[in-house]
């Protein structure tokens, strides 16, 4: 099927044809269609699978079509869980927008501008002067923008969604109902994830009208290749096999993105790295929005070997042809073991995708295994075969998120049973 089937105008097919683009993926040809059609849509596509373009072309053909007026109004809004997806989700908007017909005079015939916190919001209130058509933001920084009279959500017609899952999330859930109170009553919506849980599945019943469902596979030609691994090691040794790793495939691994738990991880392996001579930087929330950049284009370039980040880089980062990730701590979600290794293998490019399993992970690395319906045998690389013994816990759950036991449950198994009702 080719994109010219999809409904698309001659500006957009041009546009397309001009970033070679062939064939639609299943999610841009289920999806593009019904969006040009005016219907919402639940969108469930693996990273990589082109899901961008399923909501950018549209949107732009609606506002192509629309009767233009001297004062500009926000009319799609596209809401993201993080700073550098936002960036990215903008530029395609404005690069795709481009070919659309425009004065001379003017860069667009549209106007889009991307929001997020993290950096001065001065400027961002002064690139609003004016008005602007969309709006690509996370949604502390929105919410903080319509405190200050920058921008009113009144005419919005779309709104998307993007990585919905991650917007509930404890840190957005809050503030994305906040936004939601504040657009109009009537629009579209336009729910994009790879995966969809409980809580974004109850939000669609509740805002989305009829909407179209699409649970896309990847087109044989979009299957990620992607190599994984499990090796074994016990927990103080991991900073010393990634080390060794890395020194014994240089050609293989030339640029790779670590993840690890926290902020302070981060930190602490990416030094470590630095002390053995790799050129190796962190990456993660509490580092400014100019040293995020920073470090991103270093590593786009090649002009850094490796970064070790939390996951704040496991959603929406495109780094075209990166090599290996390793999951130098496992991820609390198993979801989140299918958004981390998918920043790998992308565009037909095969990825190697690494984890590092000690004694007392093994259980969790297993449920991992079974919720993502595959399985790997443990790896051992000589002169790091593990040494440690697994924690005799009873039952496990392994600490994936929504099993741990909470406060309640703890509270009620310190009572003695006569004594619960």
């Amino acid at each position: 099927m080719p994109f010219a089937s999809l409904g698309l105008s001659p500006a957009l097919l041009r546009a397309v044809s001009g970033k070679n683009y062939v064939t639609p993926t299943p999610i841009q040809r289920a999806a593009i269609p019904a969006a040009l059609a005016g219907r919402d849509v639940l969108g469930s596509a693996q990273t990589g699978s082109g899901k961008t373009a399923a909501f950018v072309l549209p949107i732009l053909q609606q506002l192509e079509a629309a009767t233009q007026s001297k004062t500009r109004s926000v009319k799609a809004l596209i809401l993201v869980p993080t700073r550098e997806l936002a960036a990215q989700v903008g530029e395609t908007f404005r690069d795709w927008a481009r070919y659309l017909p425009h004065p001379p005079h003017l860069a667009s015939a549209i106007k889009v501008t991307t929001v997020f916190g993290g950096v001065s919001i001065n400027p961002q209130m002064l690139g609003l002067r004016g008005g602007t058509d969309i709006v690509v933001a996370t949604p502390g920084r929105l919410l903080d923008l319509i405190d200050h009279n920058a921008l009113t959500l009144d005419a919005v017609q779309t709104l998307v969604l993007d990585e919905a899952d991650r917007l509930f999330d404890l840190g957005f859930a809050d503030e994305l109902a906040r936004v939601l109170d504040l657009l109009p009553n009537v629009r579209q919506n336009l729910f994009f994830s790879a995966t969809f849980p409980h809580a974004v599945e109850q939000l669609a019943q509740t805002l989305l009208q009829d909407p179209v469902r699409i649970i896309a596979p990847r087109a044989p030609e979009t299957q990620p290749d992607i190599t994984q691994r499990a090796i074994a090691v016990d927990a103080p040794r991991r900073t010393q096999l990634l080390r060794y790793l890395i020194e014994h495939n240089k050609q293989e691994w030339q640029r790779v993105l670590v993840f690890v738990a926290t902020k302070h991880g981060a930190e602490i392996v990416s030094e470590k790295l630095r002390k053995a001579r790799i050129n190796a930087e962190p990456f993660h929330g509490e580092l400014s929005q100019g040293k995020r950049t920073q470090v991103l284009a270093d590593f786009k370039a090649s002009r850094l070997k490796v970064v070790v980040a939390t996951d704040v880089a496991s959603r929406g980062l495109d780094i075209a042809e990166l090599p290996v990730v390793v999951n130098y701590d496992l991820p609390r979600s198993a979801v989140d073991y299918v958004h981390r290794i998918g920043r790998t293998g992308r565009a037909g490019i095969a990825g190697l995708a690494v984890s590092f399993v000690s004694a007392a992970t093994e259980a969790h690395f297993r449920l991992i295994q079974k919720r993502q319906n595959f399985e790997l045998s443990l790896e051992h690389i000589e002169g790091f075969v593990p040494l440690e013994i697994a924690p005799d816990t009873g039952p496990a759950n392994g600490g994936i998120k929504g099993k741990r036991p909470n406060k309640k449950d703890k509270l009620r198994a310190a009572v003695p049973k006569e004594q619960q009702t």
